[in-house]
């Protein structure tokens, strides 16, 4: 009779479940688990911190529409994913943190890594449980890895003390879910869709709006379709791409224009946050009509009017939605789209002034055109810091359904280099790039030995401007003659990627970043492009142009 331990159960478990990667940092107690991870032939990825790892596996599960899944130990280690599991849990990201912690017969007497780890993790989570025995860690992290992706997405926590990770089952006893039940998605009320669509018919200056929950339901198809009837759109930032960029009715680079000046709109899989300003005035018209389709209720309550919600897919709704439509004439006001159109040209047209810059220190607007100008239409995009992080939102563009990462609904710092690296492992077919400054990249740095350990080749592209938002809170926000606090040393990065036998690029004058980058694409190995920019420069706000 062979015998298995509980890691062993919990990795046939992920197994039956579908996941084939895991991230992690080995430790104790969960050690069972990395070994039956990688007896069970998952691909398990160590990482240099936990926080990491779990950005890495949100990453990775975003981008495959499943749960990402961290291993981690106790104490500490668990406490170090609280970030992730808040950040993953806020910007509707699928992660599922397996934790170990003390031994029960240890608790309370001192325990080595002893905390309540319940406790910490639970204002992360939409759902959490402890393992109360061995026999039930199959069901236990069937329901972990149901919770985290049903609905809105985000993380869940599952405890693991000591003693039912090391204990031993016959492994006809382990109680392997094997059956992965199949979810219809909830479909939209009827009389509620023809109520929407009367409002866009109707409507002389309508506005679709696209969070990042219409990329998780897959809705692309069916929002081109809806938009190609005349109607402009806006996305959030991680919802870009779902409808290509190049769509001629894509209108982010006019978004204020075009949120003050909407009598009708309908935001499809997103939230009136701070992202969108809220719903309120004066960013959006007195009197405006706003529908909203969301897979959660609750986020129909905000601080917008909204005059009708739907609970429903995204994806579902918005099929629905198009054929209510079919045949109905759109009395779209003469001008209201060519008007946004024209707004985003002339917006575009006063940044591509400092695209243009020949100056050094390099200007960060021109960093980010050239890296534009050879990006893979098919890449995976991840931005991190705080100057380079708002300039990517206004030229990037994007023409791929969740391949674009950043910050995210918490403004999370530290995410950029992880999730590139997760988004890499994911479809390491396709280019990954990660466009950081030297701050966000210093929060996760040493995950390069990672990317190069684990067969990550992702590019990466800091953006040295010596500091948080360059100089701008060193000289202007502090005291005169403050030690350095938001200002950094002039650091040379792209020497940390020498340590693993990557390829290095420094550069500090306009003409060299393209020749750089086509050489970091080129190198088959993972790739770092340290590019010395002004720490003087400053995001651009020109005309009717805010991302």
């Amino acid at each position: 009779m062979t015998e298995i331990d509980g890691g062993r159960i919990a990795a046939k478990q992920l197994v039956a479940a579908g996941i084939d990667t895991v991230f992690g940092v080995v430790a104790g107690p969960m050690i069972e688990l990395f070994a039956g991870a990688q007896a069970e032939g998952l691909k398990v990825v160590g990482c240099r911190h936990e926080e990491s790892a779990a950005f890495m596996a949100s990453a990775w599960g975003w981008t495959h529409r499943k749960p990402g899944v961290v291993i981690v130990g106790s104490g500490p280690a668990l406490t170090n994913t609280v970030t992730s599991m808040h950040v993953a849990t806020a910007s509707a990201m699928p992660l599922v943190v397996l934790g170990g912690s003390t031994a029960g017969a240890m608790r309370g007497v001192g325990g080595f890594q002893e905390c309540n780890q319940m406790a910490f993790a639970a204002p992360g989570c939409k759902w959490l449980e402890q393992v109360d025995r061995t026999e039930r860690i199959g069901e236990l992290v069937h329901l972990a890895l149901g919770k985290c992706a049903s609905g809105r997405p985000g993380a869940v926590y599952l405890d693991f003390p000591a003693e039912v990770v090391g204990r031993r089952l016959p492994e006809e006893q382990a109680g392997i879910r094997n059956l992965q039940p199949h979810i219809a998605p909830p479909q939209p009320d009827p009389t509620a869709i023809e109520r929407i669509a009367d409002m866009l018919a109707l409507a002389e200056r309508p506005l679709v709006m696209i969070g990042k929950g219409a990329a998780w339901s897959d809705a692309g198809r069916a929002l081109e379709v809806l938009v190609n009837m005349g109607i402009p759109y806006v996305a959030s930032p991680m919802g870009r791409g779902i409808v290509p960029d190049d769509n001629p009715h894509f209108v982010n680079a006019a978004r204020s224009a075009a949120l003050r000046g909407a009598d009708a709109i309908v935001m499809i899989g997103g939230r009136f946050n701070w992202i969108f300003g809220f719903g309120r005035q004066p960013r959006y018209a007195e009197g405006v009509r706003i529908a909203q389709i969301e897979i959660e209720a609750e986020e129909i309550f905000s601080a917008a009017p909204v005059e009708l919600g739907v609970v429903a897919d995204a994806r579902a709704a918005v099929e629905q939605l198009c054929v209510a439509l079919e045949g109905q004439t759109l009395r779209t006001g003469a001008g209201w789209l060519s008007g946004l159109q024209a707004q985003r040209r002339k917006n575009e047209e006063f940044l591509a002034q400092a695209m243009a810059l020949d100056d050094a220190p390099i200007n960060p607007y021109r960093l980010v055109r050239e890296i534009r100008d050879i990006l893979p239409r098919d890449a995976a995009v991840s931005v991190d810091g705080e100057t380079i992080m708002g300039i990517c939102r206004a030229v990037l563009p994007s023409y791929r359904s969740r391949s674009v990462f950043n910050a995210g609904t918490t403004g999370c710092m530290g995410t950029g280099v992880p999730y590139a690296i997760g988004a890499k492992l994911a479809r390491p077919d396709l280019a990954s790039v990660a466009i950081v400054g030297d701050y966000a990249f210093g929060a996760a740095g040493m995950e390069v030995e990672t990317a190069a350990r684990v067969g990550a080749n992702v590019v990466f592209v800091v953006s040295n401007n010596e500091g948080i938002a360059g100089h701008m809170i060193q000289d202007h926000m502090l005291p005169p003659g403050s030690p350095r606090i938001a200002s950094l040393l002039p650091a040379r990065y792209e020497k940390m990627i020498e340590m693993v036998d990557g390829h290095s690029e420094y550069v500090e004058q306009p003409q060299e970043i393209r020749p750089a980058l086509e050489r970091a694409f080129a190198a088959d190995r993972v790739a770092l492009v340290h590019v010395r920019t002004d720490p003087k420069a400053v995001r651009l706000s020109g005309g009717n142009y805010l991302q």
